[in-house]
């Protein structure tokens, strides 16, 4: 998988916000746990709306057909990130994984996944 694994940026910005409940606005991620609803949203979504927030993150998708199964995946992104000192927060869908990394620093992700992928 890490060889054909293509990483591309989502345009944008993305901020984690806390809610009580669904919002009225598209979340491009919502995770339900015990303290609210987490919601990733566009920055801008969260400026109009009003909601805190203290990440800003892009978007990095992961263009390779990530199973739900796989093994080691997520383990050899994070180490790659790790060494760059990137952080990163990993939303695994069904086709593929997305790394939300600070905005900042979205070209060092990149580069290490290329590097993670590319022939030794």
């Amino acid at each position: 998988m890490l060889a054909t694994m293509r990483p591309v940026t989502r345009p944008g910005e993305f901020v984690f916000v806390s809610l009580p409940e669904a919002p009225d606005v598209e979340c491009e991620v919502t995770v339900r746990e015990e303290e609210g609803l987490t919601c990733v949203v566009r920055r801008e979504v969260a400026d109009a709306q009003g909601w805190p927030y203290d990440f800003v993150a892009g978007w990095i998708t992961l263009q390779v057909h990530s199973a739900l199964a796989a093994i080691g995946l997520t383990a050899a992104v994070s180490t790659a990130l790790t060494t760059r000192g990137v952080s990163c927060n990993v939303v695994a869908g069904y086709f593929h994984d997305h790394l939300l990394v600070p905005a900042d620093r979205v070209e060092d992700a990149l580069a290490a996944l290329r590097e993670l992928s590319s022939p030794a």
